[in-house]
């Protein structure tokens, strides 16, 4: 993964540099990562949605048909993902 990953995901990182770190992972269009910070069950909700949306943003159709269709994730989540794919 990447350094934007694990900054993203690191929960001593400042709110706002994980906000830019899934913003850079968004524009670099890292779609399997952003995949995997949604399913995260320990990250706030807050960066879990920001990268379902930016999955909508990459036009990353199948990822967010996997997203809504994947039982672990919570039902919100799901519903989000099917309204975006």
């Amino acid at each position: 993964m990447s350094t934007p990953f694990q900054t993203a995901v690191k929960s001593t990182v400042h709110h706002t540099h994980r906000r830019d770190a899934i913003d850079r992972l968004i524009e670099s269009d890292e779609r399997l990562t952003l995949s995997v910070i949604v399913q995260l069950d320990g990250l706030r909700g807050e960066f879990r949605r920001q990268a379902l949306e930016g999955l909508a943003d990459c036009r990353a159709t199948a990822e967010l048909e996997a997203l809504a269709d994947e039982p672990t994730l919570e039902s919100a989540l799901r519903r989000r993902a099917r309204d975006l794919a």
